[in-house]
């Protein structure tokens, strides 16, 4: 399964003036793969985007961001997680990647078009997945990178198509270095799958939190400055006069 086309510009929405705190949903995720696949890099590429007010952390291998997706404000965690080789043969990789998934509401699984290995791990990371999440319809997005790499590449897309549908996972395939805009995409795209996710939870609320307004300028104290900032011209122009 393809993701949909998505437009972009989706992190821009204002925060209401009106009011000193607002409401927004709680999102996490995790971006899951083997070494050298890119995770990080997407992170950052993704994280690059203009971003609501001053509400950022980063903790370790945890990003915290205030977004706006849609015009819905969300408070987004994303969990990079290391590049596990043989997550079976190793204990504290294991009790690693169990504790990631239980605290994320969805996924980023990412290979390289370039690394057939990084490829076969995808299954493995999902079968960790649903031993942790029975639900069927969390959301998993299955991530093809470094597309660009056409003379070196080992998988091809319709293997990456292929496992996706065996699997139930959304699909697509991307260049972090040559295309932001479809690493935003792919992040967009999650964040509506997992507040589609907790919106139909049978007997769930919606998980929110209410957040102060941002400390940046509002639009009237903007004009209050930009009056006082011309004030000295003006006078200077009348007594020219």
């Amino acid at each position: 399964m393809r993701l949909p086309t998505m437009s972009g510009n989706f992190l821009l929405a204002p925060i209401p003036e009106t009011a000193d705190y607002f409401t927004v949903r709680d999102i996490k995720m995790a971006v899951m793969g083997a070494g050298g696949v890119g995770k990080t890099a997407m992170i950052v590429r993704f994280l690059t985007k203009r971003f609501i007010g001053d509400y950022e952390s980063n903790t370790g291998n945890l990003y915290s961001r205030l977004v706006a997706v849609e015009g819905e404000h969300m408070a987004l965690q994303i969990q990079d997680t290391p590049g596990y080789v043989k997550v079976e043969d190793d204990v504290s990789q294991v009790a690693d990647m169990l504790r990631f998934i239980q605290s994320s509401e969805g996924f980023l699984l990412v290979y390289s078009v370039t690394d057939l290995r990084s490829y076969e791990y995808i299954r493995h990371l999902h079968q960790h997945i649903r031993k942790v999440h029975s639900d069927s319809k969390i959301p998993i997005i299955i991530v093809a990178n470094k597309g660009d790499l056409l003379h070196v590449r080992q998988v091809p897309s319709d293997s990456g198509i292929q496992l996706a549908n065996e699997l139930g996972c959304s699909f697509v395939e991307i260049s972090t270095s040559e295309n932001c805009q479809d690493v935003c995409d792919v992040f967009h795209h999650l964040c509506k799958e997992i507040g589609k996710h907790q919106s139909s939870s049978t007997g769930e609320k919606r998980r929110g939190s209410i957040m102060p307004r941002p400390k940046s300028p509002n639009m009237q104290d903007l004009k209050r400055r930009f009056k006082q900032a011309l004030s000295p011209k003006i006078k200077a122009s009348s007594a020219m006069a």
